[in-house]
């Protein structure tokens, strides 16, 4: 997004699976001005109908949770950082000022930090081999 919160750039990592879904959307309802326009011409879907989606969604899913739009943001640069993406590419993706928010807004699982393994570890398993 353009000149987002803050004026920053935010970029979105869309999965190959999602872009072939939104080419059918987009095929299907043809939209004009947005890629998710709201019930009045020219505006896109309001803040109010992405809750209600989310909410259904949720629900659908059985998820007891309260869950935002922001937690999936959150959500999703926890599983980036879980899956070794470097903190710093991180903090430029959610284009986040201060790396101390990008820090702030990933949490690490109990499970990944027991997966941890030790340097000197990895050394003696080399020598071994």
């Amino acid at each position: 997004m353009k000149g987002s919160k803050g004026r920053r750039d935010l970029y979105a990592i869309l999965a190959q699976n999602v872009m072939v879904v939104l080419g059918e959307y987009y095929t299907q309802y043809e939209p004009q001005e947005w890629l998710f326009e709201g019930a009045h011409p020219g505006k896109h879907i309001s803040m109010r109908t992405v809750r209600a989606i989310l909410k259904h969604a949720c629900a659908k899913a059985g998820t007891k949770k309260d869950v935002s739009a922001h937690s999936l943001r959150h959500s999703f640069a926890t599983h980036l950082l879980e899956s070794r993406v470097d903190l710093r590419c991180l903090h430029e993706i959610l284009g986040h000022k201060s790396s101390k928010t990008t820090e702030i807004c990933t949490h690490v699982r109990k499970a990944s930090l027991t997966s941890i393994e030790n340097p000197l570890d990895s050394i003696s398993k080399e020598e071994q081999t």
